[in-house]
């Protein structure tokens, strides 16, 4: 096999999202030989880098990588957008910076930047509905009403695919960022009359914006007394979320 796998996230300055992806990287590395992807050594190479607050700029990181790739007598970085939207920076961003990199390096060396994760939207659904079944409702009360609460995009499109996905697992889709906010879900789905509302955050890994979410929720908790609030877990690193990526490395 010609190619090493660089996984690129957005960053954070919280340290959670990156060891997230850290330990998403070594699942993968243990996933790939099992699909026929082996490296120089019998294992593929798999690495990790950040759109931003990274310790250099992205097409730095993949310069860096690639000389790495180039060492193992391997001649194909495979990038791997690990987003949920195609917002801008899936669009315009990553493509600018893997430009960059493919124009400074050796033309031995080919770059090849595949589909964002958000793309697996039937296998996304999957976990989305294993995060809500794991919550716990109380009993004799009528059926939970589920929300899907995105980070959103303000691009046009943008978010088709947590509508979909919603639709997919019959959620209410709400945005962090963009209308309608969880607070104006919440507060229709109350008026309706309904007593038991889930809330699962779309979102890959723990860090910044699920703590905000999680303050969020108790004080709607306190905002809306009559109904019960769950909260679900964000995606998370999983055997799952790996082969999906190892999907797209396949199509």
């Amino acid at each position: 096999m010609r190619s090493t796998y660089l996984l690129v996230s957005h960053g954070s300055r919280d340290p959670r999202p990156q060891v997230a992806l850290e330990n998403l990287a070594q699942l993968l590395s243990q996933k790939l030989p099992t699909l026929g992807n082996s490296g120089a050594s019998g294992v593929p190479t798999v690495g990790t880098a950040t759109l931003e607050l990274g310790p250099a700029p992205l097409h730095e990181q993949i310069c860096h990588f690639a000389e790495h790739t180039l060492s193992l007598g391997l001649t194909e970085v495979q990038i791997l957008p690990i987003f949920l939207l195609p917002g801008v920076h899936v669009a315009e961003d990553i493509p600018a910076e893997v430009e960059i990199a493919q124009k400074t390096l050796s033309p031995k060396l080919k770059i090849e930047l595949l589909p964002h994760l958000g793309t697996q939207e039937a296998g996304l659904a999957k976990l989305v509905k294993t995060q809500m079944q794991e919550v716990a409702f109380l009993p004799n009360l009528q059926l939970p009403k589920w929300i899907l609460l995105s980070h959103g995009s303000r691009r046009l499109g943008g978010n088709s695919t947590v509508e979909e996905i919603a639709s997919k697992v019959g959620a209410h889709p709400a945005y962090w960022s963009v209308k309608p906010s969880l607070e104006e879900r919440i507060d229709s789905l109350v008026r309706d009359g309904q007593q038991q509302i889930g809330i699962v955050p779309y979102f890959l890994f723990n860090g910044g914006i699920t703590d905000a979410i999680a303050q969020k929720v108790e004080q709607l908790k306190q905002q809306f007394p009559t109904a019960e609030l769950h909260l679900a877990n964000p995606l998370g690193v999983s055997v799952e979320l790996a082969d999906l990526i190892g999907e797209l490395i396949q199509k």
